[in-house]
């Protein structure tokens, strides 16, 4: 085979390879992660252009994988994710040439001065930060005109499988997976941001039980929410990219409470009989209103496959309230309080030091940032910045007790359910308002081709249960097909 045609073939090789499939080639000689790099860059070069999901690229990345190959040929790989390329939401901190923006113009030219946790956890387990992935601006806190995807630093993030709603905000680390421009993403999400772009192109998206995965290092929307987790292919490559990032930091205190994952057997999550006896609910009120027929005849016929599974459907289930009886105020206050902390701790060279710093640019610079203005900035920018409020303290106790403690709590005790699923992203509120875990899977196309996910959420660190469940799942459907 000549040297032309073994390329073509590694790459259309690589189109759907999984984690552990390119760690055998490399285990074998056949590949190394230099060439692995080298295939990325081509393939982003070359889909970028059309999608818009990458901002820039690590120009060290080459080096960087030349060296993980002379340290793997000398001591063995350090992980599963030994010389694997990662893309990295634009909010995720890099102490590299790469800058940190969430999207935004007024931080264009912002280097972080260290590596946020969970990407020194990335580095330590031997992956190569690959770049930097467009989003929503603001994590999807700028304005609520704003179409998923759109930064007036990168522009707007589109789908690879069609005219379809990218998602968002972690949009371009999702477009970017999706279109195969690395092995995996990581993600963020407030409320939805991982589950809301993994569905919509095609993904399994993780969110974390918040406390599983360090916050330390990325910017900031709602410290009671926020969490990060990854964007893969598969569960399989999902579950190895998460076993990299989860654990303590003494930085991030509600980190401590990941210990609970310390004796976890997770070569048992990928269980083809997972759902054996297993009791899902269904709680139609959360989406039944909102959700197109065509949407709820795929939802349906994924029940049948999740019975054929073994388990046991129980239809309806009562939240005792809907998504619309949460409220939004525990976000506006919030962020003004952490985003003002997390800007006045950066570069000193950096001259946003505040919100009020990054409304101002914008009205200073109205053509290039303002195209769908900034009202949540500016109602973010109103409070006080304290989280003295008592509009703050009465949200932040509805949330937690109408999502934790009744909807994540109670309904799923008193009737005995593991999880409860959902058709597409829906219902992710509840699991942000709670701070709980759910993993969203593909689960087909409509008849225009747009891709449809179930999302599976439960209590508190039940992740090793509902990556689980997402494997037997996706194994039984296989319903993820390329752009």
């Amino acid at each position: 085979m000549n040297q032309g045609m073994r390329n073509q073939t590694m790459n259309d090789w690589l189109e759907e390879a999984t984690i552990a499939q390119m760690q055998e080639k490399m285990a074998s000689n056949e590949l190394t992660s230099e060439e692995l790099v080298l295939m990325y860059l081509e393939l982003i070069a070359k889909r970028n252009p059309n999608i818009n999901a990458v901002l820039e690229i690590n120009p060290k990345a080459i080096q960087i994988a030349q060296a993980l190959d002379d340290e793997r040929h000398e001591k063995g790989p350090r992980s599963m994710l030994h010389g694997i390329p990662i893309l990295l939401k634009d909010n995720i901190e890099t102490a590299d040439d790469l800058h940190t923006s969430a999207g935004s113009l007024s931080l264009a030219n912002h280097y972080a001065m260290k590596d946020a946790t969970i990407a020194r956890k990335l580095r330590d387990a031997g992956a190569i930060i690959l770049g930097k992935t467009n989003l929503t601006e603001w994590a999807n806190y700028m304005s609520d005109r704003m179409t998923n995807g759109f930064s007036s630093r990168g522009g707007q993030v589109k789908n690879p499988y069609g005219p379809f709603d990218v998602g968002g905000s972690s949009s371009g680390s999702a477009s970017a997976i999706a279109s195969n421009l690395a092995a995996a993403a990581i993600g963020t999400e407030t409320s939805g941001s991982i589950l809301n772009p993994s569905a919509q192109n095609g993904l399994v998206g993780l969110k974390p039980t918040v406390g599983a995965v360090s916050r330390t290092g990325i910017i900031p929307l709602s410290h009671t929410q926020d969490t990060a987790g990854p964007m893969t292919r598969s569960v399989e490559d999902s579950l190895h990219v998460f076993l990299s990032i989860l654990g303590q930091d003494e930085s991030d205190p509600i980190t401590r409470k990941s210990r609970q994952f310390d004796d976890v057997d997770w070569a048992k999550c990928l269980d083809l009989d997972s759902f054996r006896g297993k009791r899902i609910g269904i709680a139609r009120l959360i989406f039944e209103k909102d959700v197109s027929t065509e949407r709820i005849e795929m939802f349906e016929k994924q029940m049948l496959v999740l019975r054929e599974l073994g388990a046991v459907i129980v239809d309806p289930v009562d939240l005792g309230f809907t998504e619309n009886d949460l409220s939004d105020d525990v976000l506006t206050y919030e962020f003004k309080a952490d985003l003002n902390s997390y800007l006045a701790k950066t570069n000193i060279l950096n001259p946003i030091r505040s919100l009020t710093d990054v409304i101002n640019f914008n009205n200073q610079h109205p053509i290039e940032t303002l195209q769908f203005g900034q009202v949540m900035l500016e109602k973010s920018e109103r409070t006080s910045g304290s989280l003295t409020e008592t509009e703050y303290i009465e949200a932040l106790e509805r949330n937690r007790y109408l999502a934790s403690e009744i909807g994540l709590g109670k309904t799923l005790d008193n009737h005995q359910l593991d999880a409860l699923v959902y058709p597409h992203y829906h219902g992710c509120s509840i699991g942000a308002a709670a701070g709980y875990p759910s993993i969203t899977v593909p689960a087909g196309f409509s008849q225009t081709g747009e891709p449809f996910g179930l999302t599976f959420s439960g209590r508190a660190w039940s992740e090793p249960s509902l990556i689980s469940m997402g494997y037997a799942f996706e194994q039984k459907a296989k319903a993820r097909r390329k752009p």
